[in-house]
């Protein structure tokens, strides 16, 4: 059996898995994220114990660099993180067990394993948003994630702040107000003076969250058109959230996309991830195995 290894690379913590596929991971560890030396080698450690690994994928934190022409493919790049700015990581991986690297963001990999195996089998695209401490944002079209200059950062889109209804400037530190600026996790926790988690859900908080999710979204459906959009990360936890952005999307909407998914209460269309927590550590895998076959042309 060809066996892949994943990594899961987060800013608070890290996950290595071996297997397949979501009905066989046959081995796993997760640790603190700590210094790249530490945290990459703990990785090395573990993975140097199968000695049969076709080949590994990465999910990182970033911003990082998925260029294979640029000479700093495989780096974490401008991250804030403390210590992990322009971090050799890939290459890394790479020399240490002789095997092909398959390197993007987390939010990348996490659209690419519900594309596989989860919430998007079948589709030819779609549209993976984490909404947490951050957002970000991935898309998958035709098996193939999207890239450009970088990989996307649909984060930090800039929609619409009525600052009467809500004054809050907004926690980005390079925008102030754009998508993540104004819904992230932490917008949350400053504007209302407590976590999101704490609120009630009849709670106006929630009703906010959901336009500016909405806005999001919809600027990404009329760009991309993608088949589904999958909702995931520690924010989207609160039950009443995702019934509310369903609602919004369909209002500003406004018939204006004459299809059968976006139609009557789109509950099919903008859905929860299927494979919960696993996504970013399988869509690891999913890249090992991308990796593996781009290898052998």
């Amino acid at each position: 059996m060809t066996r892949f290894g994943g990594i899961e690379g987060g800013g608070t913590k890290f996950v290595c898995a071996v297997g397949t596929g979501p009905e066989d991971i046959q081995d796993q560890i997760r640790y603190p994220t700590t210094t790249p030396e530490e945290s990459i080698g703990k990785a090395l450690d573990f993975f140097r114990e199968y000695d049969d690994l076709a080949s590994v994928g990465i999910a990182s934190f970033g911003p990082l660099d998925p260029n294979p022409q640029s000479s700093t493919y495989g780096y974490i790049t401008t991250t804030p993180k403390p210590g992990w700015a322009h971090t050799e990581f890939a290459p890394v991986i790479e020399r240490e067990l002789g095997v092909p690297v398959g390197f993007d963001t987390d939010v990348n990999a996490a659209a690419l394993g519900e594309y596989r195996w989860g919430a998007a089998k079948g589709l030819s695209s779609c549209l993976y948003l984490t909404v947490g401490t951050g957002i970000g944002g991935g898309a998958v079209v035709e098996g193939r994630m999207i890239h450009g200059l970088m990989h996307p950062e649909m984060g930090h889109m800039r929609i619409p702040h009525d600052r009467e209804t809500d004054p809050y400037d907004g926690c980005c530190p390079y925008h102030g107000d754009c998508l993540e600026g104004l819904a992230c996790g932490p917008a949350i926790e400053e504007r209302w003076g407590q976590p999101g988690e704490t609120l009630p859900p009849d709670h106006f908080a929630w009703t906010l969250e959901a336009h500016y999710l909405a806005l999001g979204l919809v600027n990404t459906i009329v760009i991309l058109s993608p088949q589904r959009i999958i909702l995931g990360g520690g924010v989207m936890d609160q039950p009443t959230l995702l019934p509310l952005i369903r609602q919004e999307v369909k209002q500003l909407l406004n018939d204006y996309i004459q299809a059968p998914a976006v139609s009557d209460e789109i509950v099919d269309y903008i859905v929860s991830p299927q494979l919960g927590s696993r996504a970013g550590v399988l869509g690891a895998i999913a890249l090992a195995q991308d990796a593996l076959r781009d290898a052998r042309g």
